[in-house]
């Protein structure tokens, strides 16, 4: 049994080609021998695609987009189902392949008996990563994402304090620019005043 994977080598979608690499990224990990069929360079291979899509699986316009994922003749899905499949651990059966005799389930505590049924096989699948690590890695993220996200905000800070901090000392040389006027203006005053004793005096003599 084969699984074909129809892509599209040209397609100009950012979403597509990331999609297309994810899922042959990991059917290359799993060590899943699959055939890919480019659908942009070859018109026989969009046209059985399209046909064998499941009338109920198909976008609204009927045209479905790659990746397109099969066993042989068997529809199995699209990038989304096979997502879905490989966050519930449920790769191998979405491709209708039986897990491999390395992914047997190995013996637990009773108090881990409650874990999903194909937790073990697919950390055999992908190296032993467990559920756990699985946890502590998604919590890294988060917290980096956090620390981030504080990051952004002090520097939306720093960038909003800094017109304040300029118009602070706008104001601040405006004062001092008032306060000089004042004192000019005190000074002329009693220049004046003195001119007037001195023109008064000379008047009284």
């Amino acid at each position: 049994m084969v699984i074909k994977v129809f892509l599209a080598s040209s397609s100009g979608s950012t979403a597509i080609k990331k999609k297309q690499q994810d899922v042959l990224g990991f059917l290359e990990a799993l060590k899943v021998d699959y055939a890919p069929l480019d659908i942009a360079c070859n018109e026989d291979n969009r046209m059985w695609m399209r046909e064998n899509v499941p009338v109920e699986k198909k976008p609204t316009n009927g045209i479905p987009l790659p990746p397109q994922i099969f066993n042989e003749e068997s529809y199995c899905g699209d990038y989304e189902t096979f997502f879905d499949a490989k966050e519930d651990n449920a790769v191998y059966a979405f491709l209708g392949l039986p897990p491999p005799p390395g992914s047997k389930k190995r013996e637990v505590p009773m108090e881990e008996c409650n874990r999903d049924e194909h937790t073990e096989e697919v950390e055999a699948e992908v190296g032993g990563e467990t559920g756990e690590e699985a946890a502590e890695e998604a919590a890294e993220e988060k917290v980096a994402e956090e620390k981030e996200a504080v990051k952004d905000t002090e520097e939306s800070l720093e960038n909003t304090k800094a017109p304040v901090k300029e118009e602070e000392a706008q104001e601040e040389a405006e004062d001092e620019e008032a306060k000089e006027e004042e004192e000019l203006r005190q000074l002329e005053e009693e220049e004046e005043e003195v001119t007037e004793e001195a023109e008064q005096e000379e008047e009284d003599e």
